[in-house]
C-alpha cells in the first residue's frame, strides 16, 4: 500500500479555521447534547479550551519486548517476555496490513486530524442517551494514545482508570490524540499503533502476531492473513485462535467483515474479497514459549535469568533488573556451547534415569575465562503432576546454587582437599614430604577459625574411608592419589584450617545455600554443601594456573538501539602460577596412581574424587587447560536420610557410590566428548627444585615392604597360573591314554 500524502491541516490550524474543519463546532454541538454523567460529565462554556489549550503528547515508555538468548553460535535456545513483542518499522509491514487495519479501525485516518468528527459525535451522543459507554468511536490515534496510557500505568487502579468507560476518560485521549497528531506523521502513528497493539493469543504487536498466527514475519502476510489480524484487534480475547472452536469461527467471521470493508473502500477488488472469503482462516499456530520451561537447555536458561536478577552488573538495584528485564527488547549472547551440552546430556542419560530419586548433575567451565559451557541434571526441569517431589522433572536448578535457582545442594567430599593440598604446597611442603598416621584420628587440637575461635572437636572420630588408605606413612603424593582423610585431617592441623578457608574462597567456594562456610576441623573433607558451577569453577583455576574466574552465562549485551555491550570476565590470580603446576602435577596421578586408576580421557587431565562419610554423596571434579567439569551425585529426596547405599540407579546395582564410581564415569565420558575436536593441551612441568623430593617417616621401608609384596602376588599369580596348566595336562594326558588304550584293545578284538 502506498501511504498516503502526508500534507494535512494540524488540529491547531483546524481550530483555528472552524468552517473548514467543523471539528470544534461538531464537539461543542455534542458537548451541549450530553448532560453531565457523574464526574466524567463537561461544562459547555469550557468545550472550547479543553481543545485549543492541549497538553504535551503522552509519555512513552519503551514498550515491553522480549529478551532472547543465543547461544555461542548465535542461534536462540530461550527468550524472557513480560509481552511477546517484537518492534518493526512500517516498512516491514506488508503494505496489505496497513490497509486492512485503517479500513476497519479508522477509514477516514489520512484524512482527519485526529478525530474522526462522525464517529465520534454519534458515539457521544448515543453514550451520552444511554448514561454510559456504549459505542466506539475512536480513531486509530486514540487508541494509540489509550494504549500508550495502559503501558504507562505502574498500578492495577492506573490501568483500570486507562481503560474506564468515562466521558472523562474519552476527553482526555481526544486532547492527547490531538497532540500526538501534532507531533507524527499519520505514517509514524500507523506504525506506533501496529507495535503496540494486541492481537490475541499472547501476541503484541504485528509482528509477533503475524509470526504467532502464521508463522510468518509481517512484511510476508497475505490478503486473507492481513484480514484476520485486522479482524482480531477489536476483541482480541474473544476471537483468540489458541483457546476453542468458537474463538476461531469468530475470528473469521470478523476476518470476513474486514474484507468485505476493504472491498467497499475498493482497496481490494470486489473479486479478491470475495475469493478471500471463501478460503479457510489457515492458521499455522507457532508457540512462543517464555521462560525456561519451554527451553532447550532450561538449567542453562535458569542460571541467566537469575543472574540478570541479582548481579549489579546488569542494574543498580534490584527493581531496576526486574524492570529492564520485564521491557526485554535485549539480546543476550551466552557462553553455552551446544556440543560440549550434548556431551554432558549424553554422559548423565546413559547412567541415571529421570524417574531415579538419585540425580546426577553437572557444569562444565572454560578455565582462563570462567565461561559455563555446559549445565546439565539427569532430570527434566518442569513441576511433575500434583506437584510432587520426586518424578522426572524438579523446579530446581540442580547445577547450581540457590541465588541461580538451586537448592541447598550436596556436601562436595574430598574435593576439598585439594584446597588443603594448594596450601601444604604454597608454604613449602614437597612431593614427598609427609608423616606417619594413625588409624583414627581425633581433632582435639589445633584447629582455630578466620576469626581466631578454636573450633577443635575432640568428640568427633576420623576414619579412612574403605579402599582409601590405612594408617601408615603417608606423603603429599600418596595421600592425594588415595585420598586418605586422616592424612589430609593431619596436613590441615598442620598449615592451619584458616589459611585453608582463604584458599578456598580466594577460588570462589561459597556454600549453596548462601549461608557462611563452616569453619571446622572437617573443612578439608568437603563438610560444606556445594553445587556443580562453583566447584567446577574453582577447579578450572588450576587449569588455568591458579588464574580464578567468576563462572559467566552472559558475555554480550545487544540493547535495544543495536549498542553492543561486552560483558569482561572477572578474573584475579587466586594462587601462584607454580603452586597450581604442582597441584596440576599430584592431581594428574590420580588418574594414573590414584582412586581414578584405570579411568582417563588419553590425554593431561587431573581431577578428585570426593566421597563423603556414610555415602551421602559422590563428586568427582577434573580438568584440562581446556575444559574443567564438576559432577555431583546425590538424593533428591535428602542425602542424609537416602544415603547412596544398596540402590539401583540407571538400571544398575551400587552397593555404595563412590566418587570414582559413578561421577568419575561421568565425568570422562562428558569431558571426552567435550573434547574429542580439541587437540590436547599438556600441564606446565612442576618446578621440581622447589617442589620435589621430601621426606616421610618410615616411607621408604612401607615402599620397600609394598614391593616385596607386589612381586610376591606376582609370583603366586604365576604359581596359580602354571599349576592350572600342569593340572591341565595331567587330565589331557590321562585322557587320551584311555583313549589309546581302548583303541588298541579294539584293534585286537
Amino acid at each position: 500500500m502506498t501511504s498516503r500524502p502526508q500534507a494535512r491541516r494540524s488540529p491547531a490550524a483546524c481550530l483555528r479555521g472552524l468552517a473548514a474543519c467543523g471539528v470544534l463546532g461538531g464537539l461543542l454541538a455534542a458537548a451541549a447534547a450530553l448532560p453531565a454523567v457523574g464526574t466524567g460529565g463537561i461544562v459547555v462554556g469550557n468545550v472550547a479550551s479543553t481543545f485549543t489549550d492541549l497538553p504535551p503528547s503522552p509519555r512513552e515508555n519503551p514498550l515491553p519486548q522480549r529478551t532472547v538468548l543465543l547461544d555461542k553460535n548465535g542461534r536462540k535456545f530461550a527468550q524472557f517476555y513480560s509481552q511477546n513483542r517484537t518492534i518493526v518499522t512500517l516498512d516491514r509491514v506488508a503494505p496489505i496490513m496497513r490497509s486492512a487495519i485503517v479500513a476497519i479501525e479508522d477509514s477516514r485516518f489520512y484524512e482527519h486530524a485526529g478525530l474522526d468528527v462522525k464517529g465520534t459525535l454519534r458515539a457521544l451522543v448515543t453514550n451520552a442517551r444511554a448514561g454510559a459507554v456504549r459505542q466506539g468511536g475512536s480513531s486509530l490515534t486514540q487508541q494509540l494514545v489509550k494504549n500508550i496510557l495502559v503501558e504507562n500505568a505502574e498500578s492495577d487502579a492506573e490501568r483500570a482508570q486507562a481503560r474506564a468507560p468515562s466521558l472523562k476518560r474519552k476527553i482526555t485521549e481526544l486532547r492527547y490524540a490531538l497532540a500526538l497528531e501534532e507531533k507524527y506523521t499519520k505514517d509514524e502513528i500507523l506504525e506506533r499503533y501496529l507495535n503496540i497493539a494486541y492481537f490475541g493469543a499472547g501476541a503484541f504487536g504485528v509482528e509477533a502476531a503475524a509470526q504467532r498466527f502464521f508463522s510468518v514475519p509481517a512484511a510476508r502476510l497475505t490478503l486473507t492473513q492481513a484480514a484476520t489480524l485486522a479482524g482480531a484487534v477489536r476483541t482480541p480475547y474473544a476471537t483468540d485462535p489458541s483457546l476453542d472452536r468458537q474463538r476461531r469461527q469468530r475470528l473469521r467471521e470478523r476476518r470476513d467483515i474486514v474484507l468485505e470493508r476493504m472491498a467497499q473502500l475498493s482497496l481490494v477488488t470486489r473479486a479478491e474479497a470475495d475469493a478471500a472469503r471463501r478460503s479457510p482462516l489457515s492458521l499455522n499456530m507457532r508457540p512462543e514459549p517464555g521462560g525456561c520451561g519451554g527451553s532447550r537447555y532450561p538449567y542453562f536458561c535458569v542460571y541467566v535469568h537469575r543472574e540478570l536478577l541479582t548481579n549489579p552488573a546488569f542494574g543498580h538495584s534490584r527493581a531496576e533488573r526486574e524492570r529492564r528485564l520485564a521491557r526485554g527488547g535485549i539480546v543476550l549472547r551466552t557462553t553455552l556451547d551446544p556440543e560440549i551440552q550434548r556431551a554432558a546430556e549424553h554422559a548423565i542419560a546413559a547412567r541415571v534415569d529421570a524417574e531415579d530419586t538419585e540425580v546426577a548433575a553437572e557444569a562444565m567451565i572454560e578455565p582462563g575465562t570462567g565461561r559455563i559451557r555446559a549445565m546439565a541434571a539427569s532430570k527434566e526441569y518442569g513441576r511433575n503432576e500434583g506437584d510432587s517431589g520426586t518424578g522426572p522433572r524438579t523446579a530446581y536448578n540442580l547445577v547450581a546454587d540457590t541465588a541461580h535457582g538451586g537448592g541447598q545442594g550436596f556436601q562436595a567430599g574430598s574435593t576439598f582437599k585439594v584446597f588443603t593440598l594448594a596450601t601444604a604446597l604454597s608454604r613449602g611442603w614437597r612431593f614427598d614430604q609427609g608423616f606417619m598416621t594413625p588409624g583414627r584420628f581425633v581433632p582435639r587440637h589445633g584447629f582455630t577459625d578466620c576469626s581466631g575461635r578454636r573450633v577443635d572437636d575432640p568428640g568427633t572420630e576420623i576414619f579412612n574411608a574403605s579402599g582409601e588408605g590405612k594408617g601408615g606413612p603417608q606423603s603429599l603424593s600418596t595421600g592425594t592419589w588415595k585420598s586418605v582423610n586422616i592424612f589430609y585431617m593431619m596436613l590441615e592441623q598442620h598449615v592451619g584450617l584458616c589459611p585453608v578457608v582463604r584458599t578456598a574462597r580466594a577460588l570462589g567456594i561459597v556454600r549453596a545455600d548462601g549461608a557462611p562456610l563452616r569453619e571446622v576441623p572437617t573443612f578439608t573433607l568437603g563438610v560444606n554443601e556445594m553445587d556443580p558451577v562453583t566447584v567446577a569453577a574453582a577447579f578450572a583455576a588450576f587449569g588455568a594456573r591458579g588464574r580464578y574466574c567468576r563462572p559467566v552465562a552472559i558475555v554480550e549485551i545487544v540493547e535495544r538501539d543495536g549498542r553492543v555491550v561486552p560483558v569482561p570476565p572477572s578474573c584475579s590470580q587466586a594462587i601462584e602460577r607454580d603452586v597450581a603446576d604442582a597441584v596440576n602435577h599430584l592431581l594428574s596421578g590420580v588418574f594414573t596412581k590414584g582412586t581414578m586408576a584405570g579411568q582417563g580421557l588419553g590425554r593431561p587431565a587431573a581431577g578428585k574424587t570426593g566421597t563423603n562419610n556414610g555415602y551421602t554423596s559422590a563428586w568427582f571434579a577434573g580438568y584440562t587447560p581446556d575444559l574443567a567439569a564438576a559432577v555431583s551425585v546425590g538424593d533428591i529426596r535428602g542425602s542424609y536420610r537416602y544415603p547412596l547405599r544398596d540402590v539401583v540407579i540407571g538400571g544398575s546395582y551400587y552397593g555404595a557410590v563412590q566418587g570414582a564410581s559413578l561421577p568419575g564415569p561421568i565425568w570422562v565420558a562428558s569431558m571426552s566428548a567435550a573434547l574429542r575436536d580439541t587437540p590436547p593441551t599438556p600441564f606446565r612441568r612442576p618446578d621440581m627444585f622447589r617442589f620435589g623430593g621430601g621426606y616421610t617417616p618410615g616411607m621408604a621401608e612401607a615402599l620397600a615392604a609394598e614391593k616385596r609384596d607386589a612381586e610376591e602376588r606376582r609370583f603366586r599369580k604365576k604359581l596359580r597360573r602354571w599349576g592350572s596348566f600342569w593340572r591341565f595336562r595331567h587330565r589331557h594326558d590321562r585322557f587320551h591314554h584311555h583313549d589309546r588304550s581302548r583303541h588298541r584293545h579294539d584293534r585286537f578284538r
